[in-house]
């Protein structure tokens, strides 16, 4: 790359200088002196004339004119590379043509940004979203804020990166971008959290690495490592690929030193398996016969979807005789989106894998497929969004009872952190971010670990290292400590008393941010494990045709808080008074002089809303009134107030307003005590008459 970027400038150079015309022979030289030492008499501004102040404006227009033309040349190829995604080779280009800062318009800054963003330089990229920032803050996209966001953490600045993901946040939510710089969100605490903890690991670069991207490591055998590298072993050129600008990746192993966790000299894997193209993310059953791995989609030469891009594939290859057999492609691969990074559990029984095929939450997303006992596989399950982000999930790696994988989406430190689930029948417990050192600012991958002596390895592209990605050995400190602090419950029916399995229980903060969620199960009982203690969450529960439940609960230190939650069926809502159908509870409240509806009679409505899209065919009127108090023309225009703000509530929520009759406000016409004004009242008894009213007019 360093003699490609040597090899553009001479040409620029050299462009520029043929422009001015010949100045290679004797003869140009004596007369180009002559010139010079004729010029250096000073002239009399009283001399200078239009024409000769046109002659040099020409020339300067001429040598601008050029410089536009030579850098609109090199955007375009950097555009092309780009497109392309050969990154590394745009962004050498981009900063060529940037150099003239009249080319800082949104587009070239934005790719330069992401070239560097997409190659993992985050310490460039930081550099252009910066400048990106200062000049076009108002134009920036969602997308832009979030990787600006992951290379301010890339620097260590976490202050501003969380004030940028509040804006991202924003934007995604179509919310004001006004911020809230007083409130803390819950990812922010969490942040928080991970920067303060202790060290949790020891880890160490191993020997092995080299220049290039060393990473995906993967136990073999009782005493080796599988793992990608781009370092070219090759005694003759080496294909090159245009993301990097590196040799293709190949699959080496190494042996592992049992005293210090280090990895001896490594030799390439095999010849049936690695190509002239990339292999990489190896998995292997436990009687390491069966292997599955990642591969570029290519038969005599690269294949490329319906965008030019070139797909990954997984491939399965067995042991026979001690070779390794010509690898199949897998059933669910297609050349139309990509699959890799395959990781088997202990049983052989599930192969997780990444991908961004069609269901695919984020940018990629970690699939799961049954391995069937003839060798066929189900299709593939989308993990669901306990794991999956609207980012990037990658690398997942089995334990006995734990997911490990890395993320972008999740909260961590910068780039790619590395998280942990553990995962029971029930699916996946809470995700955490398994902590520093192993998590860094920048990206940090392809973990994996031997549960029983808690040592492993993992790659990263951290300062310090010896190349783009190092593999790292890791040793945890200590023994992980258990929180036992937990809420549990169990969901019953309010009549009955029935137990209700597939009730929906939510979990959430102080701010009311969710923070889990999960079914009952079929003796409706619930649990949420691993919370803080002497904390206070709320609990939500929902079911179709039943009342929402919402209750407030306070953990216990190290011990289980319990709770009972009893759900009213949305039909017993309903009654009938003198032949009308009305809500049992068809009234909400209003402050003195205000028809703004108050948080607490929000949630009445609330209920109103769903009963409506419970019963779809419902038709209801809204009556509206105030107290005595106020002139009656007053009166007559605040109740109607009154009356558009419940109903205006009511279609916010998604009911359509064709199906609201009408919403009349019928001033002081119609109280419901004795306070006209002629005897004293108490300010409850005033209140009763504040109110609107819901009648149903059809079901």
């Amino acid at each position: 790359m360093k003699y490609f970027f040597v090899f553009i400038s001479f040409l620029f150079a050299f462009n520029l200088k043929a422009q001015k015309g010949p100045s290679n022979t004797t003869e140009t030289k004596s007369k180009k002196d002559e010139v010079s030492t004729i010029s250096v008499k000073p002239i009399s501004i009283d001399d200078v004339t239009i024409e000769m102040l046109n002659s040099i404006r020409e020339e300067n227009d001429k040598e601008s004119s050029a410089q536009k033309s030579n850098d609109s040349k090199l955007i375009e190829r950097a555009n092309t590379f780009f497109n392309k995604m050969w990154y590394a080779e745009a962004a050498e280009l981009y900063e060529l043509a940037l150099k003239d800062k009249r080319n800082y318009s949104f587009e070239n800054l934005s790719k330069v940004a992401d070239s560097y963003y997409f190659i993992s330089n985050m310490k460039k990229a930081y550099v252009w979203y910066d400048i990106l920032y200062t000049n076009y803050k108002d134009e920036m996209t969602a997308d832009n804020y979030f990787k600006y966001a992951h290379t301010l953490k890339g620097a260590s600045k976490y202050s501003k990166a969380k004030r940028l993901m509040r804006i991202y946040n924003k934007i995604e939510n179509n919310e004001s971008i006004d911020i809230d710089t007083n409130t803390e969100t819950h990812n922010e605490v969490v942040l928080d959290n991970i920067i303060k903890e202790d060290d949790k690991f020891i880890v160490k670069n191993l020997t092995v690495n080299s220049e290039y991207s060393d990473f995906s490591p993967m136990f073999y055998e009782t005493n080796k490592i599988v793992y990608s590298s781009a370092k070219d072993t090759s005694v003759f050129s080496t294909k090159k690929y245009k993301w990097t600008n590196q040799p293709f990746l190949d699959l080496y192993v190494s042996k592992i030193n049992d005293e210090s966790s280090d990895l001896k000299s490594s030799i390439k894997f095999s010849k049936q398996i690695n190509s002239k193209y990339h292999e990489a993310s190896v998995a292997f059953s436990s009687d390491n016969k069966t292997m599955y791995f990642t591969r570029n989609n290519y038969g005599k030469k690269l294949k490329r979807d319906k965008n030019g891009i070139n797909n990954l594939k997984i491939y399965t290859s067995k042991k026979v005789d001690n070779k390794w057999t010509e690898p199949i492609e897998l059933p669910f691969n297609s050349d139309a989106y990509s699959t890799g990074h395959p990781a088997l559990s202990s049983d052989g029984k599930l192969l997780y894998f990444v991908s961004d095929m069609p269901g695919t939450i984020g940018e990629t997303d970690i699939f799961v497929v049954d391995v069937l006992e003839n060798g066929a596989f189900s299709s593939p399950r989308n993990l669901g969004p306990e794991i999956n982000t609207d980012k990037k999930e990658m690398f997942p790696f089995l334990t006995d009872n734990k997911l490990y994988f890395s993320s972008n989406g999740h909260v961590g430190l910068g780039g790619l952190d590395i998280y942990e689930a553990t995962y029971t029948k029930d699916g996946f417990k809470e995700v955490k971010n398994v902590g520093k050192p192993v998590n860094s600012n920048k990206d940090d991958f392809s973990f994996i670990i031997k549960e029983e002596t808690q040592k492993g390895y993992f790659a990263s592209n951290r300062f310090g290292g010896k190349g783009d990605d190092d593999i790292y050995s890791f040793e945890r400190i200590g023994i992980e400590e258990i929180n036992t602090s937990a809420i549990s419950g169990v969901v019953t029916e309010l009549i009955t008393g029935d137990f209700m399995p597939k009730a929906m229980v939510k979990l959430l903060d102080e701010n009311k941010i969710k923070l889990k969620e999960i079914e009952t199960a079929d003796d409706g009982s619930f649990v949420f494990e691993d919370l803080v203690g002497d904390k206070k969450y709320t609990i939500h529960t929902t079911k179709n045709e039943y009342v929402d439940d919402t209750q407030d609960v306070k953990t216990l230190t190290k011990e289980t808080a319990t709770l009972d939650v009893a759900l009213k069926k949305l039909e017993e809502l309903i009654t009938i008074e003198n032949g009308i159908k009305k809500l049992k509870r068809n009234k909400i409240y209003f402050d003195f002089d205000k028809f703004t509806i108050r948080k607490d009679e929000a949630q009445e409505l609330d209920k109103l809303v769903e009963v409506m899209k419970e019963y779809p065919e419902m038709v209801i009127k809204i009556e509206s009134h105030t107290d005595s108090r106020g002139s009656k023309s007053y009166n007559r225009y605040l109740s109607d107030k009154r009356a558009k703000s419940s109903r205006d509530y009511i279609i916010s929520k998604g009911i359509n307003a064709n199906r609201i009759e009408s919403a009349i406000g019928y001033g002081e016409d119609k109280l419901l005590n004795e306070c006209d004004g002629s005897v004293r009242c108490t300010k409850e008894q005033y209140e009763l008459n504040r109110r609107s009213e819901f009648i149903i007019v059809k079901m």
